[in-house]
């Protein structure tokens, strides 16, 4: 790998890191990743592997957005990451055709996550269902009982 490729590497990995935790970049982002650089500012935009889409670095926040594939790579490969949300069962249907997940459906949340972070949502036995970004903090989702909790952006069942 030449210089250039590694810095980037460094840098998705680092950014990995400080979002899903500590060891989470290294195992979610090999050495054989590619990554596409926007033509307009060169800055990184799409992190490939085989092919595939596992991530998209937001030009808004500079955090990465996960595809499904790269859900489920972590929710089997890094179970200390802090980005789960799991769901009752009942509702996993709705939640895996791109529904919205409500606070009174969660029944586990990891405690570090904040408002507008990127998580994972899981149903009882931890089978991946969808991703999306948090609308409440951990505190807030485990208080509240109505509304929205996290806006599902892709679920594993394409309608």
């Amino acid at each position: 790998m030449g210089e250039k490729v590694d810095s980037v590497l460094g840098k998705v990995r680092s950014i990995a890191d400080y979002q899903f935790g500590k060891g989470v970049g290294e195992k979610l982002f090999p050495e054989s990743i590619t990554v596409q650089l926007s033509p307009r500012t060169g800055r990184i935009r799409y992190i490939n592997l085989d092919g595939e889409r596992m991530a998209t670095l937001r030009p808004t926040d500079g955090l990465l957005s996960l595809s499904i594939k790269a859900a489920k790579f972590m929710a089997q490969n890094t179970p200390f990451a802090r980005c789960f949300v799991k769901i009752k069962s009942d509702v996993a249907a709705y939640i895996a055709k791109g529904g919205d997940v409500f606070a009174v459906h969660v029944i586990k949340v990891d405690e570090d996550i904040r408002a507008k972070d990127e998580v994972i949502i899981l149903d009882e036995t931890d089978n991946v269902l969808a991703v999306g970004r948090a609308l409440l903090s951990s505190v807030e989702i485990a208080a509240f009982k109505t509304g929205v909790a996290v806006k599902v952006r892709h679920g594993v069942i394409k309608s």
